[in-house]
């Protein structure tokens, strides 16, 4: 299904490392919730700027998206919070002020991730890139999330869990990214605009 070669585990290996680098830079400075919310909306700012002002083609597939998983995400967590399933630490509400710009910039991620990995398919069919953006949806934000949790910044009260992580955190977060991704599918599909992960 994959061509595995070193291009392939290059890629892999860089988006690993930035997952670790923003899990690290959210658990170090997980008392300070609107500075990190400051520092995300201005990387959301920087990416889109990237995006929209200095390349010809716009993909306003990418800020839908990110808008998408935004909302998508923050109704899992004021549910998931709301009903006692995981608590966030030493922050001063119920919910930290990064987390929407948290679950925007996953959506970014992994539609870059996907969008470098897909050329290593085999056979780059609608189906085979589905089936690479349910596994990447499986491990890349659970791998996340236990650099998060072992740094403190939140924890589960789910039982069955891997590394601070429960079975259902991984089915919630394929659900969440394979509910956006089938979203943008469609939209791709009626307005017939192609796009390398969604088409």
């Amino acid at each position: 299904m994959i061509h595995f070669n070193s291009k392939f585990f290059l890629e892999l290996a860089k988006a690993i490392g930035k997952l670790i680098i923003a899990g690290v830079f959210i658990g170090l400075l997980k008392e300070y919730d609107f500075i990190i919310a400051i520092l995300l909306l201005l990387k959301i700012a920087y990416n889109l700027y990237r995006n929209f002002v200095t390349r010809k083609e716009k993909n306003w597939l990418l800020i839908v998206g990110m808008i998408l998983t935004g909302i998508g995400g923050i109704i899992g967590e004021i549910w998931g919070v709301t009903n006692g399933f995981w608590e966030y630490h030493e922050i001063s509400g119920k919910l930290p002020y990064w987390l929407p710009f948290a679950w925007m910039l996953a959506f970014d991620y992994l539609y870059k991730v996907e969008k470098a990995l897909i050329p290593f398919l085999v056979n780059p069919t609608h189906r085979n890139k589905i089936v690479l953006a349910i596994i990447l949806a499986l491990i890349l934000p659970a791998l996340g999330e236990m650099v998060t949790i072992y740094l403190g910044v939140w924890t589960y009260y789910w039982p069955y869990q891997l590394l601070g992580v429960p079975l259902y955190a991984f089915i919630c977060l394929v659900f969440v990214h394979m509910l956006v991704y089938s979203i943008m599918n469609a939209i791709c599909r009626k307005y017939k605009i192609k796009d390398p992960v969604f088409t």
